[in-house]
């Protein structure tokens, strides 16, 4: 398809959003209409739903670190270090170096907390929330001219986007092999990475809307949407906790 010209460059983002929606859509109905299924498994299926919808808004924002941040990070970030001059790739070891700083301290807080840490949906509800949070972090300096946000300010952004990101990536694979039905195991788990397919796609199609001398509207709307969705999924704990059957 891309050698005559139906999948090109311009188009690849809105072709992978359709061909990933319609494959989750497909397998959501395989699963919850199969016969090889009780009615506790169809249920835990049911309660993945929203899970899957939250991950999908997360993934379509924190991707965009790799597109949005860099051209970012170009134009507005102050890289001089010390008199070096940071490359703007650099930039991109930041969350790494986060991620590897903040996993082991997660796993420590989850284990110290046992039973009476957060249940998944409060999770995913707060990865979402603090995801939106730091794209308002970009206010401050949305619009500035070149070497007008300091570096210590995208560290901080970027640091809080991996609190979000270890909220949501290791939990839902965890939660999405408990929701599973024996039968299903690897679809469920195919389901959970459709989402952050979907949701990555969905983060290049967006970039089309960002312009660096506007960037408000741009920040502030995807940040008011994610929290809006983190918000959602908090407020519905309980349902989606009763449809989880007994995984939390």
């Amino acid at each position: 398809m891309g050698l005559i010209g139906v999948i090109k460059a311009d188009n690849l983002s809105d072709i992978v959003i359709i061909g990933t929606i319609i494959a989750a859509v497909a397998y959501f109905a395989v699963i919850l209409s199969s016969r090889r299924i009780d009615a506790t498994e169809r249920s835990r299926v049911w309660g993945f739903l929203p899970l899957f919808v939250t991950s999908v808004a997360f993934w379509s924002l924190y991707q965009q670190q790799f597109t949005v941040l860099t051209v970012y990070s170009d134009e507005r970030l102050d890289r001089n270090i010390f008199g070096f001059e940071m490359p703007v790739s650099w930039v991109q070891s930041i969350n790494p170096i986060f991620i590897i700083i903040l996993s082991g301290v997660f796993a420590a807080i989850w284990t110290r907390l046992g039973s009476r840490q957060p249940s998944t949906p409060v999770k995913f509800a707060l990865g979402a929330i603090i995801m939106g949070s730091a794209f308002l972090l970009f206010l401050p300096f949305a619009g500035g001219g070149a070497n007008s946000t300091p570096l210590i300010a995208i560290v901080g952004i970027l640091f809080v986007f991996t609190v979000a990101e270890l909220l949501i990536s290791p939990v839902g694979l965890s939660v999405t092999t408990k929701l599973a039905p024996k039968v299903f195991h690897t679809q469920m788990v195919a389901l959970f990475f459709l989402s952050i397919a979907l949701g990555t796609a969905i983060s290049g199609w967006l970039v089309q809307f960002y312009d660096p001398k506007n960037e408000v509207p741009y920040f502030s709307i995807l940040g008011a949407i994610a929290i809006v969705v983190g918000l959602g999924l908090l407020f519905a704990v309980k349902p989606v906790l009763r449809l989880m059957k007994g995984v939390s």
